[in-house]
């Protein structure tokens, strides 16, 4: 299993904005995809010093269901124009980590 791990930053006036768009729009449009091997996704935000930080980590079973998703270049960030616009600042490349080990309670 990998979790891909992806940051973007809204600025405090447009965090809101930014989450309605991930719940309702990106996300949806990701699970529309029905790309096989992608597991879930999770979504973080924390406030920073004037900015809120969102983090995305998404389950894939391995590189090849990435790909299946954004391309040859599984490290590039999926980030639509929507939420582009509303975004101060996001990773142009996301993070793969292998799962090594998940304890669920």
């Amino acid at each position: 299993m990998i979790a891909r791990i992806w940051h973007g930053y809204a600025s405090i006036e447009n965090a809101p904005k930014y989450e309605n768009i991930l719940k309702h729009e990106v996300i949806p449009s990701i699970e529309d995809k029905k790309i096989e091997g992608f597991r879930n996704i999770s979504v973080l935000k924390r406030t920073l010093k004037g900015e809120i930080e969102f983090i995305t980590i998404m389950r894939f079973d391995n590189l090849e269901c990435i790909k299946n998703f954004v391309g040859e270049d599984h490290e590039r960030s999926y980030v639509p124009e929507k939420a582009r616009q509303v975004l101060s600042r996001f990773d142009a490349k996301a993070q793969h980590y292998e799962i090594i080990d998940e304890i669920i309670y």
